[in-house]
């Protein structure tokens, strides 16, 4: 069988999309007086608090730096352990460390390839604190079973939404179901600021704490000042750092946010094409969905199983990078990474995780796909498929 034409330039796994209106949002706001601290970042979070149906949003400079300060708003600390999935990329747990804490790792679902809210039950000890939920590739977490446990045994929920704004679990929207939501900017995401993040939330005192937080521990209003010097005078009230926004990320991040539900549509769109064209073939499993989720799909994963081809997941990913189909793993348990190890962590900790790890490959996935790259990376892929199938399956 011979193999599928090779494609001239490497197409990534994924890639933001910006046109004529993105550019001129940027330029709008260098010909203005701010371009780090002004009225585009409020408007920003605004804009995304709105959509996801929560009261408040904080930007911040990336998205682990808003994890961080939900760590922070939440209290953790020395001897409180938080329960997280190692199926996630470094910052979910990173968070924790960040604040004195403890992550500890609860397995996955095989299916979803979410933590599993059994598992976190069989996690808790008196010294939990919170739980970090990831919904990983765009699906939301159960997150109606998790905030139950949380609400049981009095615990603060931070969802990692960094793969999945515009998700829907149970028809409301990511971002109204936990304590603090963190949404993510990068460019491989749904929308982009270049770098940047944000935190939403219906809380109050967590609201005021982040806006603390990301700009040095430091406060000018006068309600939260405890002596007033005068107009000149602010206050450090905590240790805090800067993790600010710019202006022009904001600019950027209103005008994209304007385009993101039919970002959504197209990714969409492009998954029921894989799915059709890829269901069926012996021993590649692609992605399930929780009956009550409405995935945003940031990620394609599919899943080679060993049994059923010859070679190792190593040669199949080099066989579509040789086709210039720019995959990807998402992603090694976070426990297992050197630093981790160093910690206590060991390998055996969540097998569901561990089995996954082994056999997932991410395929290109993002609006600014053709049809023509779609095509490319089914013919790909089938290609593969035939050429490392076990002549006994």
């Amino acid at each position: 069988m011979e193999r599928t034409d090779k494609r001239l330039t490497m197409l990534p796994y994924g890639q933001q999309w910006l046109d004529e209106e993105d550019i001129e949002a940027v330029v709008q706001v260098l010909r203005g007086d701010f371009i780090t601290q002004g009225p585009m970042i409020q408007a920003f979070e605004q804009k995304v608090a709105s959509y996801a149906g929560a009261k408040y949003g904080v930007a911040f400079s990336n998205g682990t730096a808003a994890l961080h300060g939900a760590c922070f708003a939440a209290g953790i600390g020395s001897g409180d352990e938080v329960i997280t999935t190692p199926l996630t990329f470094l910052a979910s747990s990173n968070c924790v460390l960040y604040q004195g804490g403890t992550p500890v790792f609860a397995d996955i679902d095989p299916i979803t390839y979410n933590i599993d809210p059994r598992q976190i039950e069989l996690k808790l000890t008196p010294r939990t604190k919170a739980v970090i939920p990831v919904d990983f590739s765009g699906q939301p977490a159960e997150m109606d079973r998790i905030q139950e446990i949380a609400r049981l045994h009095n615990l603060i929920v931070i969802e990692d939404a960094a793969h999945s704004i515009g998700a829907d679990y149970q028809g409301r929207k990511v971002g109204s179901w936990a304590d603090m939501t963190m949404f993510s900017f990068h460019p491989v995401k749904h929308v982009t600021t270049a770098e940047g993040g944000m935190i939403v939330t219906d809380n109050e005192v967590f609201y005021r704490k982040l806006l603390q937080f990301r700009s040095h521990g430091m406060t000018r209003d006068p309600q939260e000042l405890t002596r007033n010097e005068g107009p000149w005078y602010y206050e450090m009230q905590s240790l805090g750092y800067n993790y600010r926004m710019t202006d022009m990320q904001a600019a950027l991040g209103v005008s994209q946010m304007d385009k993101l539900d039919g970002f959504i549509d197209k990714r969409r769109e492009i998954v029921a094409i894989y799915n059709r064209e890829l269901a069926g073939i012996p021993g590649l499993v692609l992605p399930e969905q929780h009956p009550e989720a409405a995935s945003s799909w940031h990620l394609y994963v599919v899943r080679f199983l060993p049994e059923y081809f010859e070679g190792s997941r190593r040669e199949i990913f080099e066989a579509f990078r040789d086709c210039n189909i720019g995959v990807n793993v998402h992603y090694m348990p976070v426990y297992l990474q050197p630093y981790y190890r160093e910690l206590g962590y060991a390998e055996g900790l969540c097998s569901n995780a561990e089995a996954y790890y082994e056999t997932a490959i991410t395929l290109p996935l993002f609006p600014k796909m053709s049809d023509m790259d779609v095509q490319q990376v089914i013919d790909v892929t089938k290609d593969i498929v035939r050429r490392f199938k076990k002549g006994n399956v």
